[in-house]
């Protein structure tokens, strides 16, 4: 996986070829948690939460010292400060 190639495309919001190349790279390499962590990365920049704390989570399954985990830990303190009962594991 050409992770400079995909942090790219996150860089210039081209947020749609970033996730087909993350998952046509998943279709062959499922237990890469990088390819997780980038797709967590690329559903925060759409606003979607709940698919950023999958993607991380599953990175984290993955690999637990994975760059994943600070990252959930940080959207996670995000969500409880703006909103403590939004989401509550």
């Amino acid at each position: 996986m050409d992770s400079e190639k995909i942090n790219q495309l996150i860089a210039e919001n081209n947020l749609e070829k970033a996730l087909a190349y993350i998952d046509e790279w998943l279709s062959n390499h499922s237990k890469d948690d990088k390819a997780y962590y980038l797709k967590g990365l690329v559903f925060w920049k759409q606003g979607n939460w709940k698919l950023t704390i999958e993607n991380y989570l599953k990175a984290i399954e993955i690999n637990p010292n994975s760059p994943a985990k600070q990252a959930y830990e940080m959207v996670m303190d995000i969500i409880n400060f703006s909103n403590p009962d939004l989401y509550n594991p």
